[in-house]
């Protein structure tokens, strides 16, 4: 039986590291049903689930088949890498500078 202790809306991680891939959708007794970015909902095994802790899930991505690995590869392809290098006074105050 899935663990318990997994609430609809924990943030999902690939056990290698990285960036979060998705969201619990739906616990259901022995998978859970997940939100991967950009490619829409997978069933994740009990037996893939490594770990449960801050409200984060903590998937082993060798136990899933295929087309979900490749979904949580590509699930952060459609963002925008410039949007995270402006910095932070500038993307409160566009087109102002930081006073001295």
């Amino acid at each position: 039986m899935i663990q318990q202790n997994i609430d609809i809306g924990y943030q999902t991680f690939s056990s290698d590291g990285g960036e979060e891939f998705g969201a619990v959708r739906r616990v259901m007794p022995d998978s859970l049903v997940v939100y991967v970015e950009n490619a829409g909902d997978f069933v994740i095994p009990e037996d893939a689930v490594e770990a449960v802790h801050y409200q984060k899930v903590i998937v082993n991505c060798d136990k899933l088949g295929e087309d979900i690995r490749e979904a949580i590869r590509h699930a952060h392809d459609d963002e925008d890498p410039g949007i995270a290098a402006v910095p932070d006074n500038e993307s409160r105050n566009p087109g102002r500078t930081a006073r001295k």
